[in-house]
């Protein structure tokens, strides 16, 4: 099983030099790779509602941080988890992606999602009830123009003549996780994907937890029927799960050991909402948590 780092996006900071010290110390201390969250835009929240990250929250954009970081990195595999792909254009995601791919010598992961905060659909000019359909068709233009040099495309949402990008990646085509644990994104995911990002981190009322009772041994055996009357075997799909940092070194241990018995292959520790106020102070609990689970 490979072990991970959440990049801490909205409690880092601006100071270039702190962002590479942090990815660098993953790589050092032997992570395999550095999962990064994504929000383009945070709402004041109106009238009560809660919209998670508000406009307080500060959130390093995805993409150009991973073009840094393929230049202080060169080993860690950098993955988004996840981008909020359909309130983004399905091209220029591909031509990014390819970039970061090109930069990093193949070390990129694209992890997907469709997110749940319709402020950001609305700013940037998509569809927020049609993201799940959006997304699906997004899946195969975006592994057709990671391919293909020149691609031909008609669907519902995307229509390319004899276009595409160049460079083309390393990778052909990058690898696509995706997130979500409703019932609908488990078999989205089982039907199209080559790994799962489960939650069960986030202490807010947006919180996910497990759909079924049994908690996450009872979920990925779900997941696992759903690859069945996909067509795909039981390990097509890689998994990853998240451990809170504040969870502390007893449920570190076991929750590797129960993710390792069912078959989980990822494992990342968050840092964030630990009440940690330095770059230093997130490096010496992923080394903690290291030193722990090693």
């Amino acid at each position: 099983m490979d072990f991970g780092v959440v990049f801490p996006q909205t409690e880092i900071g601006t100071d270039p030099g702190a962002i590479a010290a942090f990815a660098r110390a993953a790589e050092d201390l032997g992570f395999a790779h550095l999962l990064i969250y994504d929000h383009v835009l945070g709402a004041v929240p109106r009238g009560g509602e809660w919209l998670g990250y508000t406009s307080e929250d500060a959130f390093h954009e995805p993409l150009v941080l991973l073009g840094y970081l393929a230049g202080v990195t060169t080993r860690l595999v950098l993955a988004t988890g996840i981008l909020i792909l359909p309130q983004r254009q399905t091209a220029l995601v591909a031509k990014q992606a390819a970039e970061v791919d090109l930069l990093t010598q193949g070390r990129l992961r694209l992890g997907v999602g469709v997110g749940w905060n319709n402020v950001e659909y609305e700013v940037l000019g998509e569809n927020f009830h049609q993201r799940g359909a959006r997304l699906e068709e997004q899946i195969a233009v975006l592994r057709a123009l990671w391919t293909q040099e020149v691609v031909t495309f008609t669907g519902r949402f995307h229509r390319i003549i004899e276009a595409g990008i160049n460079p083309l990646p390393v990778q052909r085509p990058i690898p696509i996780w995706f997130g979500g644990e409703s019932e609908a994104a488990m078999r989205r995911i089982a039907r199209l994907g080559d790994g799962w990002i489960l939650g069960g981190t986030l202490r807010s009322p947006h919180a996910r937890h497990p759909q079924v009772s049994g908690g996450y041994p009872a979920m990925v055996a779900r997941f696992r029927e759903y690859l069945r009357e996909a067509g795909r075997p039981a390990d097509a799909v890689a998994l990853e799960r998240r451990v809170a940092v504040t969870a502390g070194p007893e449920k570190w241990t076991s929750t590797a050991e129960e993710w390792r018995r069912i078959g989980g292959t990822h494992l990342s520790l968050s840092t964030m909402n630990a009440g940690l106020v330095a770059p230093d102070q997130h490096i010496e609990a992923i080394r903690r948590f290291r030193e722990t689970v090693r």
